[in-house]
């Protein structure tokens, strides 16, 4: 099946869909979404993405993130690819939202305007093995410091929202 996503003027308004693909070659805003799922103590559940994801396989990153279907609604979007990357049901909530550009070694690019979204959870994950090589909680500062010291592990749209991620934990925590 085709994966379609939705496209955005820098207002997030609808301006068409394009096959997911090609809008990652072209480099097309599109809509997408970020999930941060932290437990108690305040860690972030990360993931390491599958190591033969499209761009990116191997890095550690936020608990999920994905795209959501034309016609479908970002928070549900982000519900559903919750269960079906980490194997998690959490009450979500936005953060905010910011737009970026980033180019891979493989020829794609991401060009989007993604809506972040946070959660708090005592649950364990039980990934889905086609989307996700390992999972860890870390604190923020460890986080921190090792994005600081080791960035290539992190993918790129974490390293950009980091600052406002640290932001929502520090009045969450």
């Amino acid at each position: 099946m085709t994966e379609s996503v939705i496209l955005v003027d820098g207002q997030d308004n609808m301006t068409g869909t394009m096959e997911k693909m090609e809008a990652h070659r072209l480099g097309v805003l599109h809509r997408a979404f970020s999930v941060f799922i932290f437990n108690k103590k305040g860690q972030l559940l990360l993931q390491q993405r599958a190591f033969d994801k499209y761009h990116s396989g191997g890095k550690w990153t936020n608990t999920c993130c994905s795209h959501p279907n034309p016609g479908e609604e970002t928070l549900e979007a982000a519900h559903r690819r919750l269960n079906e990357e980490m194997g998690m049901e959490c009450t979500l909530r936005y953060a905010f939202n910011f737009i970026y550009r980033a180019g891979f070694e493989d020829g794609l690019s991401e060009h989007e305007f993604d809506h972040v979204f946070w959660g708090i959870s005592a649950d364990n994950p039980v990934p889905e093995p086609k989307e996700v090589a390992a999972f860890k909680f870390m604190s923020m500062d460890d986080l921190a410091a090792d994005i600081e010291s080791n960035p290539a592990r992190y993918t790129e749209w974490l390293k950009i929202c980091f600052d406002r991620v640290i932001e929502v934990h520090e009045q969450l925590f």
